[in-house]
């Protein structure tokens, strides 16, 4: 006889504690093959795709597109032959690089509590897929599994007791408590609207994932980095020279201007290693020390229709400039598909910033907590210059520096961006630290 095996959301690594679900890629009835992705999912560092170590029929999902599933949750259900269901065997265990899998992790696994289920004992047959439709409100213990469920009804002011659930057996989702909470607003608006007065309702797009992420990051930069910023104009005439000259060379890869500016700044850093650098501080913020970091992983900001992400280029230091560009290259893709790894986009020490790219000229950007400095690079654009005591017309970039008061004072920041803007008129200037 089968074995219905449950399949819950592995641990994340880097202390995530949950996932949003995307879509899903199964649907109930449908026969898998082991290690077959079955759900995409977004955390709080990137969107991936969660294979299931079991093959078999799919015989329930759990959660709604949106949902947010904490690790040890189920995810689904698979009905799979009897030899493959005894306890002994646990999965192939592949179900991401360093994500555990049931029976091969010696953590207990943490669950939510749910309502007990009678499981068939034999495959059943495919189901349609439709949303079953809401059951009334009952009375007793109230069918809700996820605390963000009874989080969501807090913040909207909702009892969760007058929501009817559309889940399996009655279970109250997020999405029945947003309902309610937008019904509720519409009929308190169209009590108090004077005919014919027109309700408009304002859109409210909840923080999640890689977005919420951020914005708990530059939150806390702005609350304990006590920033500042200098600029400085720079002629990049021989800069956009240089990177045309390596261009031209077909047989090569490209070399943009991107990588180049990173080669700028690990040869700056290597002058300034204090920058390189991030404050020690205890639980209440209060700093206690400097760390200065021996390797330069560099992150470079990257828009995507995700939002922003900083992808992170390890030990950038030990790469030529070639190397460089082709890193970076790989991350911007991965970027932009939502493949980037957790580790892909943590533990930078530098982030570099050219947001020249959106026409801008100048920027005091926030600080990539919890880095000490980041580099921003304004658009090149053609202006009047003196050039070799002589008016003339020059390609002129705005670079700007903000760093962390607590690491360096004004005359190393000045000293680290005039060595950059030095950089970027001479670019020959690098071979003397190369």
């Amino acid at each position: 006889m089968p074995v219905v095996r449950e399949f819950t959301l592995p641990d994340l690594g880097e202390g995530l504690t949950g996932a949003e679900i995307i879509r899903w890629l199964v649907e109930v009835g449908e026969v898998v093959a082991v290690d077959q992705p079955v759900v995409e999912v977004e955390t709080a560092k990137a969107s991936v795709e969660v294979p299931c170590p079991y093959g078999g029929v799919v015989t329930a999902r759990f959660g709604a597109v949106g949902e947010e599933v904490p690790v040890g949750a189920p995810l689904v259900t698979v009905a799979v032959a009897a030899s493959e269901g005894d306890d002994d065997a646990g999965g192939s265990g592949n179900v991401l690089v360093g994500y555990g899998t049931a029976g091969h992790s010696a953590a207990p696994r943490r669950r939510r509590v749910r309502p007990v289920q009678t499981r068939p004992a034999a495959v059943p047959a495919p189901q349609p897929t439709a949303q079953p439709a809401p059951r009334p409100a009952r009375s007793g213990p109230l069918p809700v599994i996820s605390p963000l469920v009874r989080r969501t009804a807090r913040e909207l002011g909702v009892d969760l007791a007058t929501v009817s659930g559309s889940g399996p057996d009655g279970l109250i989702l997020r999405a029945d408590v947003t309902r309610a909470a937008a019904a509720v607003v519409s009929r308190e608006t169209s009590a108090a609207a004077p005919e014919p007065a027109v309700a408009w309702d304002d859109d409210v797009v909840p923080l999640r994932g890689l977005r919420r992420t951020v914005a708990e990051k530059l939150s806390r930069s702005r609350r304990e980095i006590p920033d500042a910023t200098c600029w400085v104009d720079a002629d990049a005439t021989g800069l956009l020279a240089l990177k045309d000259q390596l261009a031209a060379r077909a047989a090569a890869p490209r070399i943009g201007l991107l990588p180049l500016l990173a080669r700028i700044c690990t040869a700056a850093l290597a002058r300034h290693p204090d920058l390189n650098a991030s404050v020690v501080t205890e639980p209440d913020g209060t700093p206690t020390g400097i760390r200065r970091h021996r390797a330069v992983h560099l992150g470079f900001a990257a828009q995507t229709e995700r939002g922003l992400m900083v992808p992170v280029v390890r030990d950038a230091q030990l790469l030529t400039t070639e190397q460089l560009a082709a890193e970076m290259a790989r991350l911007t893709e991965a970027a932009r598909t939502g493949s980037l790894t957790p580790a892909e986009l943590t533990g930078g020490t530098f982030t570099l910033n050219n947001y020249g790219v959106f026409g801008v000229d100048g920027s005091t950007p926030i600080i990539n907590h919890p880095e000490a400095a980041m580099l921003g690079v304004g658009r090149i654009a053609a202006k009047p210059w003196v050039h070799d005591g002589e008016l003339a017309v020059r390609q002129v970039t705005q670079l700007s520096f903000t760093f962390d008061h607590r690491v360096c004072d004004g005359g190393t920041a000045g000293g680290f961006l005039r060595f950059v803007a030095d950089c970027v008129e001479n670019p020959g200037e690098l071979l003397r630290y190369l």
